[in-house]
């Protein structure tokens, strides 16, 4: 603003000394042109009131028999010009005079009318140029200072504005250092709309670590409790060497370690489990096709047929390996109990993801329904399997916020339903 202030000083003052000179130019043309159709007389030129009126200006007209200055308190300084000054723009500053004017612009002119030479001069007085311009000057400075002031108070304005709205930002950030260091376990702050996504997804990953962490414990917890009393009979078979080791002893035993690796193998399945993860997506219609085609291969003597409007590239907020598991063991599950064909259905509603799997062997009778699932149960003995696979399907699904569902096929067999939310809500503990 001072750099505006002091090249609007100069503008204007380069402007109106172009301008006065202009005028003056104009004013000499027009005495020149007066004083030529007179023929160079003096006296019968209509001055006094007449140029009072025409020239806002003071003039003075000079010819060997007489001299004309209007008005008379510039002679003095009009004088000097008519005697010694050359044609063209004529600064004058710091005049010796009383009455006139100190510091003036004048613009001189000679020429002849026959033998007669003609001196012209229009001059302005500068000083009352110069009031005027510092007038206008000094209004330029006041509103440059209003405006200053002005754009001083907007970034006050602004930057309590800015610290007033990142208020809750700096509380989300306190809330993580003290997360970090242990004082809080989730992130509970009145955070601003568009950082709640954030905050949700990060008190979402604690719970999943924390999910996790349990998970592991609980898993060592049991498969310490589990190894526990078949390793106490096999060892007691063992350390007794007064019986001889029969095929009785060697049965016993072999059952015993296979139970030991059956509950090893379902901790180790249920620890690979990773539930709700931030970020983690899986493509479903590419997964379907290569386990319809690997389960194609396993059991050769059946029809495995996926049906799915889904697009190429549709994915889902599911970890591949949980997706994995839920459609493998569904899709295995049918293909031990279908005659012929299986169905893999893939669909996606506005608020949630269906995966269906239907069958056409004998069913389940109404009674047996709600109990699949459990953990260990086996409506039929002969068919081979731990009664593991609908249960880690129950389990995964129950981590995704999600619903298993059994119900009759409508031909005959069974159809299995995995609804799925697409927004996994956050479990605040």
């Amino acid at each position: 603003m001072g750099l505006a202030w002091l090249v609007h000083g100069l503008l204007l003052d380069r402007m109106s000394r172009e301008f006065v000179e202009t005028r003056l130019k104009d004013e000499v043309a027009f005495l020149e042109h007066q004083i030529r159709d007179s023929g160079g007389q003096l006296d019968s030129l209509q001055t006094g009131d007449y140029f009072q009126e025409v020239f806002h200006h003071a003039f003075a007209i000079h010819s060997p028999s007489r001299t004309i200055i209007s008005p008379d308190s510039w002679a003095p300084v009009l004088t000097s010009l008519i005697e010694s000054a050359k044609d063209g723009t004529v600064r004058v500053r710091d005049a010796d005079t009383v009455e006139g004017p100190k510091s003036i612009l004048a613009y001189r002119k000679s020429f002849r009318i026959g033998d007669t030479p003609i001196v012209v001069i229009v001059s302005e007085d500068l000083g009352a140029l110069k009031r005027s311009q510092a007038e206008l000057h000094g209004w330029t400075a006041i509103v440059s200072i209003l405006l200053i002031l002005l754009i001083l108070l907007l970034v006050v304005v602004i930057w309590f504005g800015i610290n007033l709205s990142m208020r809750p930002v700096v509380e989300l950030k306190a809330t993580l250092k003290r997360l970090q260091d242990g004082k809080v376990s989730r992130i509970h702050v009145q955070a601003p709309e568009e950082f709640r996504p954030l905050a949700q997804q990060l008190n979402q990953l604690l719970d999943s670590l924390d999910q996790r962490l349990e998970r592991s414990r609980d898993a060592l917890a049991n498969l310490s409790h589990s190894v526990k009393t078949p390793i106490a009979a096999v060892r007691q078979i063992l350390e007794d060497t007064s019986r001889p080791l029969s095929n009785d002893l060697r049965l016993q035993m072999t059952a015993r370690l296979n139970d030991i690796d059956k509950q090893l193998e379902a901790e180790m399945r249920r620890s690979r489990f990773a539930g709700p993860q931030v970020g983690k997506s899986a493509y479903p219609l590419k997964q379907a096709r290569d386990l319809v085609w690997m389960l194609g291969r396993l059991y050769p003597e059946k029809s495995f047929e996926l049906s799915s409007s889904l697009p190429e590239d549709a994915r889902w907020p599911i970890e591949e390996h949980d997706l994995n598991e839920i459609m493998g063991n569904l899709l295995d599950n049918a293909g031990k109990w279908s005659e012929r064909c299986v169905e893999l259905s893939l669909v996606q509603h506005s608020g949630n993801l269906q995966i269906g799997v239907t069958d056409d062997g004998f069913g389940v009778a109404d009674a047996e329904i709600g109990n699949l699932g459990r953990r260990g149960l086996r409506l039929d003995e002969q068919t081979p399997g731990h009664g593991l696979g609908l249960a880690i399907v129950r389990e995964i699904v129950e981590r995704y916020s999600g619903t298993l569902n059994f119900s009759p096929a409508p031909k005959s067999g069974l159809s299995m339903i995995v609804d799925l939310p697409r927004a996994v809500p956050v479990i605040n503990r």
